[in-house]
């Protein structure tokens, strides 16, 4: 036995050990080491195989460090870890939990969970001995913080589950549990053992209500998401009593609470479809967060009835909430964002919000393998959560205005807040979704970036796919093979649903690739081998769910007007989009007009509009094109005009209020006052000026 404990010691240094086994022994160590924990403890640790699941997952990611991501996204993902993740000190996260001094909110013990959760998404993604390193310093200095029997607190044992206490306990179990699973070592699962047996020893059928201490405006929603680790300690541990208390979780939303005479009936109002505004539990990011831990509750049990509930809620978000950008809410708060998100709202599209819509969705693309969740997850990835990380990945915004300008987000407490501690995991989850792999050993690819993928096959053959494209700035997609031998396996692509024209050839061999699915390519591979994917890059015009407005959008991007770009001007211009021609004037051929059967006003449905690209001197702007309009001097006088607009994620990110930006654009269009000025002051919760990332980030900067 000792000597067994000496060798699962040895395995929480994974990182340490990968240069002694060469290429892909770093999974093999992890393999080696969850085998050792399962045998010696009974746990269930390393791949969902060994994992206490009743379901498993149709898509699963590969082995850590199997994608690796080149090009744009590649480029932001490591400035997010260089200088976002590797330069927060820990320090001010671990104060709160040694000395108990609540801050305001009350939540801030939050933060040290969130941030170990990136850090270990981002050494499964690529080795990083210094990150692992203050992780681990960081994790032991949490588990040896002073607890009442075991119980990881920012809150006195007098205080324990008021306000924010449980909501600060989901944060401090996710983060212990992703650096278990990440570094293999078996402290941390224990730790976040001890602390949540605390509380279910405390709280639970017969004891105190789960959400009676809450905030009650909240109706018990911060409080249930606790839901979420207590359903990953019991697939880790097979500890019935974790899923016990889970299914207490569950059955309470239906039963009358101190906050909601009738219940919250979460369960009931998905399978209803009700609009989310009419939910007991107001608050975006708390309500998705339950229903993250309903998907890992129905992994866990094989209650369809749970993925049922999860698939009906997540399809309501998209049909009243989901706003262009891929992202939601106002004021934190449901509010008919699908409806609503044309006009200036106050502070709308939380990153929290963003970053917690975007892993139900990587839940939901796990469990049914329904690409269209990947379609979901890329809008928010190439829009709504870019746009909110500043161009070094340094800070990101705590709200993302369609119109307006961009604020960095204020902080909250101990350096940091709480949507500058969740963008990072929103970000660092895209290896994990990007390629995934299948029981029958197919390979799914889901997003599409320069870079390779490593898939290694039940029989031990590996493959290699080197990808080389543009995507999204370009459509052509080419994959190389590479492999020792012929090897045999399902390789299935996604085809976006807005793809409506796909190019696909196998060796030079047309395949056909309808949209809204996979593509399978199923054969015997071999070195060399060439796939090339073209999909449809073709602008389109989007009209607005409430009205005459209207967006340009290219593949998953969308398109926006900045000042930069665009100053404002004493005109007024329409968008022309689908065949329209301008035709001579008759008489006078100076002029053009267009046809008066397809006017302006006739643009009811979605059509495609010419897009050129073209090159602009700023570096901080990633794709622009020109877009076709028309101005009317005279009614019967129409003029083309070009306008340059570029990509959502770049609009005003100067990040200044002198760099404004706009997505949607009324038909017709005054360019005099195009663009919403002084949001910051919305955005700013009555700050007297726009707010500065902090001097600890700019000064670590400087240097690089």
């Amino acid at each position: 036995m000792k000597k067994m404990k000496n060798r699962l010691r040895r395995c929480g240094t994974l990182h340490g050990m990968q240069r002694q086994f060469g290429p892909g022994g770093r999974s093999r160590i992890r393999s080696g080491c969850a085998a050792l924990v399962f045998g010696m403890a009974g746990l269930a640790a390393g791949a969902q195989s060994n994992r206490v699941v009743a379901v498993r997952d149709r898509l699963q990611p590969l082995a850590a460090g199997a994608v690796t991501i080149g090009g744009y996204l590649g480029n932001k993902m490591d400035l997010c870890i260089n200088n976002r993740i590797v330069l927060q000190p820990a320090a001010p996260f671990l104060r709160i939990f040694k000395t108990k001094n609540l801050d305001p909110g009350g939540y801030w013990g939050e933060f040290i969970g969130k941030w170990a959760t990136a850090a270990a998404l981002a050494c499964r993604y690529q080795s990083n001995p210094a990150l692992t390193g203050k992780a681990n310093t960081a994790m032991q200095e949490l588990i040896h913080a002073p607890a009442e029997n075991g119980y990881i607190s920012t809150y006195n044992a007098s205080d324990a589950f008021k306000v924010w206490d449980i909501w600060i306990q989901k944060y401090v179990l996710l983060g212990l549990i992703a650096q278990y699973d990440e570094a293999g070592d078996l402290q941390y699962l224990r730790a976040a053992q001890r602390s949540a047996d605390y509380l279910l020893s405390k709280t639970g059928p017969g004891k105190m209500s789960l959400e009676e201490y809450g905030p009650p405006f909240h109706k018990g929603g911060v409080n249930f998401s606790i839901l979420e680790p207590i359903v990953l300690l019991y697939q880790r541990t097979g500890d019935k009593r974790y899923l016990k208390y889970a299914e207490y979780i569950v059955a309470s939303w239906s039963k009358p609470g101190k906050y909601a005479p009738k219940g919250v009936r979460l369960i009931e109002n998905a399978e209803a479809g009700l609009p989310l505004v009419q939910y007991e539990v107001h608050h975006a990011y708390a309500l998705m967060s339950n229903f993250e831990g309903l998907c890992e509750l129905y992994r866990a049990t094989g209650n369809k009835r749970y993925l049922d509930a999860c698939i009906k809620f997540a399809e309501a978000v998209e049909k009243y909430e989901l706003m262009i950008t891929g992202t939601v809410c106002n004021h934190e708060m449901w509010y008919n964002g699908a409806l609503a998100q044309t006009g200036v709202l106050e502070q709308p599209n939380e990153t929290c919000a963003t970053v917690t819509w975007m892993k139900l969705c990587y839940q939901l693309l796990r469990l049914t393998g329904n690409p269209r969740w990947a379609d979901a997850m890329e809008r928010s990835l190439y829009n709504g959560l870019l746009g909110a990380m500043m161009p070094r990945g340094e800070w990101w915004a705590y709200h993302s205005q369609l119109n307006g300008q961009r604020m960095p987000s204020r902080v909250q407490g101990c350096d940091i807040s709480c949507c500058v501690s969740s963008g990072p995991r929103g970000l660092l989850i895209t290896p994990e979704w990007m390629a995934m792999k299948m029981p029958n050993d197919a390979l799914a690819v889901n997003l599409y970036s320069a870079g390779k993928i490593t898939h290694q096959l039940k029989n031990g053959a590996s493959v290699q796919l080197t990808e080389a494209t543009t995507y999204p700035a370009g459509g052509n997609i080419r994959f190389t093979v590479q492999t020792q031998r012929p090897v045999t396996f399902p390789l299935q692509l996604r085809i976006p649903d807005w793809s409506k024209k796909t190019k696909l050839t196998v060796n030079g061999k047309p395949v056909t690739a309808a949209p809204g699915g996979y593509v399978t390519l199923h054969r015997v591979w071999e070195q060399g081998d060439r796939i090339e994917l073209e999909l449809d890059m073709r602008g389109r015009i989007v009209h607005a769910p409430s009205g005459t407005d209207q967006a340009v959008v290219r593949g998953p991007v969308v398109l926006a007007m900045d000042s930069r770009l665009v100053p404002e001007q004493d005109t007024a211009i329409w968008l022309i989009g689908g065949a329209r021609k301008f035709e001579p004037f008759p008489g006078n051929p100076k002029y053009r007009s267009l046809d008066p059967a397809h006017d302006f006003d006739s643009q009811k449905e979605d059509v495609y509009i010419d897009l050129r690209p073209v090159d602009v001197p700023d570096k901080n702007i990633w794709m622009a094109f020109e877009v076709p309009f028309t101005d009317r001097p005279i009614f019967h006088i129409h003029r083309e005009k070009r306008i340059l607009m570029c990509d959502y994620a770049s609009a005003g990110n100067q990040w200044s209020e002198t760099n404004l930006y706009r997505v949607w654009l009324p038909q017709p269009m005054y360019m005099g006052n195009m663009y919403a000025r002084n949001t910051w002051k919305l955005l700013g919760y009555g700050m007297k000026a726009p707010m500065k990332v902090p001097a600890y980030i700019t000064e670590a900067l400087k240097d690089k």
